[in-house]
């Protein structure tokens, strides 16, 4: 059955100061009803400042890296949004026309980028509203239905957060996303979705409302143009309001245009970072790795950073493995983001010279990677540190004819045809060794020394025999 899915995503920008007054955003922290002044709350007679500058600013950023045209030398106008709900003190929400029109992020078609205002937070157990966060700037995203299953919804939500994430142009913390989405199925009504605050919850959210419209669908039963709320503890959606229609949407008279001049944003596209997707782009074809690897790369800014940094020093094939693999490895299994290391991109460098260079081997290049993300420090010392210094063939062959003295049973269990008595012989060289050597080498070693065993035994069998 087909479906179409689109979304309206909001995002609180990272400014200091609000919208259309001076209150200061760090709500999280401040006393309930502190951070607000007589423009937020809308007492009588108060106006709104002119818009932050900084929020329109980097809503024309956030714009240009969606691939968008935006809107200029023609006025943008604040509009009030009229609904009634208890966090919105004036009964209107201020919203612009659009800033950014016709962009697209991984074949998903932007419809238009908005600046627009949070409204207060409600709690409806209590029956209480906190107003710090009321007038906080946004960022409102809205595309096309151009989404076909819950997978290529939860896909292009998560490009679209790494797009935020990368411009630095929203609030780090977690829990300010806010996205709505519309469904709709062959032969059904369109439906709105809302209180999704994660691409998690997207998924579900759009899978349960899937299923259960097209199990009305089957039913013959009519599909209401209604509102749903998404109950992320139980993942399914509950009836919220009858869809509304009409916002009664109108111009705000006491607060100018914006007229956006074309100088202005290619100053902002010149000082803007590089769009995840297309540096991704831009890595594959300049680094000579696959699509797949440079996707593992730009998934945090960071990281990205750091290959680059890394590849100008090393081969950047060798540093991309690493970085798909090895690092990434690391970083989820110690919890830690790309901003959260501590070496240098001279120590890392350093470190996949030497296994180049093949002075110490990736096995042990991964120990030591380990241990520069605890502590950072030259990679010699921490080789020292470890007891990895490079194994001499001589100790190797000697660790090699030992093992194979001291467990004959293997060595009669391998010439058997008992593949796996090769394995355990390597864990014995290995311990002797103290993980010092190759595994690669001692294989190769053992496969030498036992086959050269083997002919000296046939030898002697034929000259008995004559």
């Amino acid at each position: 059955m087909k479906m179409k899915i689109g979304f309206e995503v909001h995002e609180q920008l990272a400014t200091k100061r609000k919208l259309c007054c001076d209150c200061p955003t760090d709500y999280r922290e401040a006393p309930p009803n502190t951070n607000v002044c007589p423009i937020c709350t809308a007492m009588p007679g108060a106006k709104p400042m002119p818009p932050n500058v900084r929020a329109v600013d980097a809503v024309i950023e956030l714009a240009l890296m969606l691939g968008c045209d935006v809107v200029v030398d023609k006025p943008i106008y604040i509009q009030r949004k009229h609904y009634d709900y208890p966090d919105l003190p004036a009964g209107y929400q201020h919203s612009s026309t659009p800033i950014g029109i016709n962009g697209e992020l991984v074949g998903v078609r932007i419809r238009e980028v908005h600046l627009e205002e949070d409204p207060g937070a409600y709690d409806p157990v209590a029956g209480t509203v906190d107003f710090n966060r009321c007038g906080i700037p946004l960022v409102e995203i809205v595309t096309e239905p151009d989404m076909h299953s819950p997978e290529e919804a939860r896909r292009f939500l998560r490009q679209l957060m790494l797009v935020l994430d990368y411009s630095g142009k929203v609030r780090p913390e977690p829990g300010t996303l806010r996205a709505d989405t519309n469904i709709s199925l062959e032969g059904g009504t369109r439906v709105e979705i809302k209180n999704i605050n994660s691409t998690k919850g997207a998924y579900r959210a759009v899978k349960f409302e899937v299923m259960r419209q097209k199990a009305l669908i089957e039913r013959g039963a009519v599909i209401p143009y209604e509102t749903r709320a998404y109950l992320e503890s139980q993942m399914i959606t509950v009836p919220m309001r009858m869809k509304v229609v009409d916002f009664h949407v109108i111009l705000d008279p006491d607060i100018f245009p914006i007229v956006i001049d074309r100088a202005r944003v290619e100053t902002i596209r010149k000082r803007m970072v590089e769009a995840p997707h297309q540096r991704e782009q831009r890595l594959a074809k300049q680094y000579q790795i696959s699509q797949a690897v440079a996707g593992v790369i730009v998934s945090e800014r960071e990281l990205a950073n750091l290959f680059e940094a890394v590849a100008k020093e090393v081969d950047p094939k060798l540093v991309a493995t690493w970085f798909q693999t090895n690092l990434k490895k690391v970083l989820n299994y110690m919890k830690l983001r790309a901003t959260e290391v501590k070496f240098t991109h001279k120590q890392l460098a350093g470190l996949l010279r030497m296994v180049k260079a093949k002075r110490i081997t990736p096995e042990q290049g991964e120990l030591v990677l380990r241990k520069l993300v605890k502590q950072p420090a030259e990679p010699e010392e921490l080789i020292r540190k470890l007891g990895l210094e490079r194994l001499e063939k001589a100790d190797l062959r000697a660790a090699v004819v030992r093992t194979i003295e001291e467990n004959p049973k293997a060595v009669m269990d391998y010439r058997a045809g008992r593949k796996e008595a090769l394995n355990f012989l390597a864990g014995k060289v290995m311990k002797f060794t103290r993980g010092r050597a190759d595994p690669r080498e001692i294989l190769k070693f053992l496969r030498a020394k036992l086959k050269e065993k083997k002919k000296r035994r046939v030898s002697r069998r034929t000259k008995r025999s004559k």
